[in-house]
């Protein structure tokens, strides 16, 4: 074999090497299992049109993300569609967002969608909630009279001594605006208002804010206001008369406090620990701090998170709902005994009502816009009552025995027979936050305001049935 001949030949096996080595590259090159990651990067959430706002059918939804990696790409899949024909690119600021139609024949609930990210990888399940839209109906059999009040309601409670008190706390720590606010229950005109005190530095030495007030509940008895201090989780405690305070809990009593509720019979106080599976008790006469009630899930490997509270002082019963897990708590307050109940259907269970006459349960779930009326019994689901967007809070109102629901999605106040059937849905301006019945067929609510000109914001109602 002549040397040219031989050059050739190894020249055509380098070439051929050289092919295979390239096509070997591209096939790495193209591998799906590129670099990942052990957790999703950031956060990805789903609303209306407007931020916040509900998503209904026949309407839009926007997915958005913050917080990512800056040129990930985005693919959002519900079941076998690819919402995104393209995948999106996440911008310098970590963020990405898509508009989609929701066809007039989705169904409503929690959606599932997988959002994939790439470069790095990464995946996640984003719930989109397509809420029920219920129409507003039935005003008309009720006397509704509402004022403005001031900004950052929460909560609101009538007391016997002819006063309504509701609280308001304005912004993120540190709060640096809020009041108890007085109120006369004939005019709903202020009548007198008192500014918590300085609380003290945080632990990052910056300033504490206000002891700024949410929860809140009456003590006739004693002449006296209880009010949650969420931001330094704790509770306080003022005078009705003058608004003057009585006393100053410590921080840390009561951790990420949300609601208290006093029962007058039995001396107590008790503040729901969100987070926690506390009620924290207090003496209403002498102001200690008592032993909390702690109550277990039944849920395997999750924590009871107890969130709004409800009582019937004459029957010694307690009740709560778990923001963590589906489920409701029943506490006999004469024996000290719970009971935890399982509530299929409900996703961030917040708010609870109790009706001691047929012992029924009535929980609103901000996650699955519903309203169940559970048998306190037995746990058996009786109605299931689709209300509207951010069903957040629940009261029952015993002389007409309707249930009446905030919905602060939906701006709306439904109320419920006990049979499961709306017999209204009011409107209520916008994002009903709570609403408490005064035991003389009235239900008193405060919303919260979507900016300091919302003049459907900040106002506090008087719902009455009409004779």
């Amino acid at each position: 074999m002549s040397t040219p001949l031989i050059s050739r030949m190894r020249l055509m096996l380098c070439a051929s090497a050289l092919a295979l080595t390239a096509t070997a590259g591209a096939g790495l090159a193209e591998t799906h299992f590129t670099r990942s990651l052990t957790e999703f990067p950031g956060r990805v959430s789903a609303s209306g049109a407007e931020r916040g706002a509900p998503i209904y059918k026949g309407g839009k939804a926007v997915i958005s993300g913050e917080n990512l990696i800056p040129g990930q790409t985005i693919t959002l899949i519900r079941g076998e569609k690819t919402l995104n024909p393209e995948p999106i690119t996440v911008d310098d600021r970590g963020e990405f967002s898509l508009t989609i139609d929701i066809d007039a024949d989705a169904q409503t609930g929690l959606q599932p969608v997988v959002v994939i990210a790439e470069n790095p990888a990464a995946a996640e399940v984003v719930q989109l909630k397509i809420s029920p839209e219920v129409p507003v109906t039935g005003g008309d059999k009720f006397e509704i009279a509402s004022e403005a009040v001031t900004r950052g309601l929460y909560q609101v409670k009538a007391s016997e001594e002819g006063a309504v008190f509701v609280t308001a706390s304005v912004g993120r720590p540190p709060v640096k605006e809020a009041k108890l606010v007085k109120i006369d229950p004939e005019t709903l005109k202020v009548a007198a208002e008192a500014v918590p005190a300085a609380a003290p530095a945080r632990e990052d030495g910056k300033d504490g804010g206000l002891f700024a007030v949410y929860g809140v509940d009456v003590d006739n008895a004693n002449g006296n206001v209880w009010v949650t201090n969420t931001r330094q989780n704790t509770a306080s405690v003022y005078k009705q008369s003058d608004l003057s305070l009585v006393k100053q809990f410590e921080p840390g009593a009561v951790p990420h406090a949300r609601d208290v509720i006093v029962d007058e019979a039995n001396g107590r106080a008790y503040a729901s620990a969100t987070g926690t599976p506390n009620i924290e008790v207090f003496d209403i006469k002498t102001l200690e701090k008592l032993e909390p009630i702690t109550l277990q899930s039944n849920v395997r490997g999750e924590e009871f998170s107890t969130m709004a509270l409800d009582i019937d002082e004459a029957g010694g019963t307690l009740v709560t709902v778990s923001l963590s897990t589906p489920e409701a708590a029943i506490v006999d307050l004469k024996t000290g005994e719970s009971k935890v109940i399982t509530l299929p259907g409900v996703k961030a269970a917040s708010g609870v009502a109790y009706d001691p006459q047929d012992g029924l349960i009535f929980v609103a779930s901000q996650g699955t816009d519903n309203l169940l009326i559970v048998k306190a019994e037995t746990g058996e689901v009786l109605h299931d009552v689709a209300v509207g967007a951010g069903a957040l809070n629940v009261a029952f109102e015993p002389k007409s025995r309707h249930a009446f629901v905030a919905n602060r999605g939906a701006g709306t106040i439904t109320v419920v027979d006990t049979q499961g059937n709306i017999v209204a849905n009011l409107d209520a301006g916008s994002m009903p936050n709570q609403l408490r019945a005064d035991g003389e067929g009235n239900v008193w609510a405060v919303n919260k305001s979507r900016g300091e000109d919302d003049p459907a914001g900040d106002r506090i109602w008087r719902i009455s049935p009409k004779i």
